[in-house]
């Protein structure tokens, strides 16, 4: 019974990994500019935002981003973050090789990059600080400490494995594109983000109004 529910953990991690959205356009953009390291730097930040929001859930602080206000600053903070990664992606898409843009980003760039992303990002914040905090809340009537802690681990592997995939194919795929359809997904992923940017701004106004 156990070794199903850390199973069930496991498979939520990769879960929330999965969908496209906002983190995984910024892995494929990095991926496909830089190289493998660089991709899976934009989801180590990315891990790193969801620890924090975890330390969000231990303190209590979900009561914090009730407030509309909160809630609508959140919104636009994630949506500027997120215009200005699609539109800087998109313009560096124009001039994309594979030899000289190897090595424009740093990967503490890349890290920030995923990190930044992930914090401002609302969907994320409203998962960890409210659908999270309940999870944990309902686990914790049965389950001791020690199990809690295990099954946020698989949550984070479940996570991380997520990350070596998608920048295990985006870096392997450059060897066998053309660089012109190189250049096509990097513009794909940019304007993915810039649409993900209009839509968290479009919400964030609607809750400021």
């Amino acid at each position: 019974m156990v070794l199903s529910i850390v199973f069930s953990y496991l498979l939520l991690g990769i879960s929330l990994g999965a969908p496209i959205g906002p983190v995984n356009a910024a892995r494929i953009e990095k991926g496909i500019q830089n190289g493998f390291m660089h991709s899976w730097m934009v989801g180590i930040g990315s891990l790193f935002a969801d620890a924090t929001f975890m330390a969000c859930v231990y303190f209590g602080l979900q009561r914090f981003i009730d407030a509309p206000f909160i809630q609508s600053f959140l919104w636009l903070f994630g949506a500027f973050v997120l215009l200005y990664s699609g539109i800087e992606g998109m313009m560096r898409s124009n001039r994309f090789s594979i030899i000289e843009n190897r090595h424009r980003d740093t990967l503490i760039h890349c890290f920030f990059n995923g990190f930044l992303i992930s914090i401002s990002n609302p969907m994320s914040i409203m998962f960890w600080l409210g659908i999270y905090g309940s999870i944990m809340v309902k686990t914790a009537e049965t389950a001791t400490n020690q199990q809690l802690l295990l099954y946020t681990c698989m949550i984070f592997i479940g996570l991380t494995m997520w990350d070596l995939f998608v920048a295990s194919m985006t870096s392997g795929g450059r060897r066998f594109l053309k660089p012109a359809t190189l250049k096509a997904i990097a513009l794909l992923s940019g304007l993915s983000l810039v649409a993900f940017g209009v839509y968290f701004a479009i919400h964030g106004i609607q809750l400021f109004v």
